[in-house]
């Protein structure tokens, strides 16, 4: 999938997959990131490779991410700017 194509829950199913032997499947919005065994620096990395793939600094939670739909509302805003990215390369 392409990048303009690509939506958060992809994007997190990605990014979780190079941090926890969670399988894609598992990675759902009702999921939990302690079920998919995402720990808090496990999450700190997640956050510094989302913001390194979207092109944006991600500013700090005020609330940790607990689910895959905490992480989505946190990266929805800045996926138009993924589409942007990839459009220019």
């Amino acid at each position: 999938m392409s990048a303009p194509e690509m939506d958060s829950l992809t994007l997190i199913r990605q990014v979780i997959g190079k941090y926890s032997d969670a399988a894609p499947e598992a990675v759902v919005p009702e999921a939990t990131l302690a079920d998919l065994e995402v720990d808090s620096l496990s999450l700190a990395e997640m956050l510094f490779a989302l913001e390194d793939t979207l092109g944006t600094s991600i500013a700090e939670p005020t609330e940790r991410p607990r689910t895959v739909a905490d992480l989505q509302r946190l990266i929805e805003p800045f996926m138009s700017q993924l589409a942007a990215k990839a459009a220019q390369d």
